[in-house]
């Protein structure tokens, strides 16, 4: 390809006007030799290019002569030329800037209203799964009540049966209440006890509030009593775990530090030997339906986190 022409009398003029000869013959260049004001607005435009005092990578034939139309300038008027149009790209500069600066700003904002409504939507992300959860805990809870309140049911008709008494009404789901006889007068039932399940979770609440600032230790009673209840209703027939040696150092940490402990123990159906040796739960007295309902209990206390909140 042949390498475009430079006007030589153009670039004699822009010598004189004090632009340096490889900076004026790259101007006429990308100009295409247009006009001596294209080749100013050139340079201007591209003062800041590494490269524009660089001898370009083309050839350029400055000794072929290019007739330009136009008539040449006079000094005075290109060096007033030359000053309106430094005075047009320093303004042009600066609507640059200006607007840059604008489009900085508008960018600025457009990430501050993105940032918010980022965290504002993980708030709210955050806020739904804290519902889920607590909903999905309480469903939970309902779910093994339903299945302790089954297991009692089946275990209480399965004592009646080894007693040889009758069974639950179908209709009401309440035994059939037998007439207590006292002289020759037939009286109704005996009132119904309250709930245990209520009053066991009353002394965990106790020992809770009681020991609020010792949170760690109440919860180590708590697994402790659990594991308890739990071994008894897992063997009922096995005496040594019937039986509690009031001495021993674990179950003085844990548990007999507490006097609510040993209240809780004492509901479940333990009870002081002579002599204050060992608390001990005889075969007879073990009772399904308190100790189930001991360990929902203690499940509450150790899974909810606001289990006795009210009271404290």
């Amino acid at each position: 390809m042949a390498a475009l022409g430079i006007d030589k009398r153009m670039l004699r003029e822009l010598e004189s006007m004090g632009f340096p000869t490889i900076r004026a013959t790259r101007a006429l260049y990308y100009s295409g030799n247009s006009s001596i004001e294209d080749a100013i607005n050139w340079v201007l435009e591209h003062e800041g290019d590494s490269d524009i005092d660089h001898i370009p990578k083309f050839q350029v034939p400055i000794d072929i002569q290019i007739e330009s139309g136009e008539p040449l300038h006079t000094g005075e008027d290109m060096e007033m030329k030359l000053k309106d149009l430094r005075e047009q790209v320093r303004k042009k500069r600066e609507d640059d800037e200006r607007r840059m600066e604008r489009e900085q700003e508008k960018e600025r904002i457009r990430r501050g209203k993105r940032l918010m409504e980022d965290k504002r939507s993980e708030k709210e992300n955050e806020r739904q799964r804290i519902i889920a959860f607590r909903k999905a805990e309480k469903e939970e809870e309902m779910r093994a009540r339903q299945k302790i309140r089954q297991q009692l049911e089946l275990d209480k008709a399965e004592r009646r049966r080894k007693l040889g008494l009758p069974p639950e009404n179908p209709r009401t789901g309440k035994p059939t209440p037998l007439p207590i006889r006292e002289g020759n007068a037939i009286k109704g039932p005996k009132s119904v006890i309250p709930s245990m399940e209520e009053t066991l979770k009353d002394c965990l609440r106790s020992l809770k509030k009681n020991h609020k600032d010792d949170d760690a230790k109440v919860k180590k009673a708590f697994q402790t009593l659990l594991t308890y209840v739990a071994n008894v209703v897992r063997n009922p027939d096995n005496e040594k775990y019937r039986k509690i040696r009031l001495s021993n150092p674990l179950f003085q940490d844990r548990v007999a530090k507490f006097k609510e402990g040993l209240e809780f123990l004492e509901l479940c159906g333990f009870h002081k030997l002579e002599g204050n040796e060992f608390l001990y739960m005889p075969r007879s007295k073990v009772e399904m339906t308190i100790l189930n309902s001991a360990g929902l209990a203690l499940n509450s206390a150790l899974t909810n986190p606001y289990f006795g909140m009210l009271s404290l």
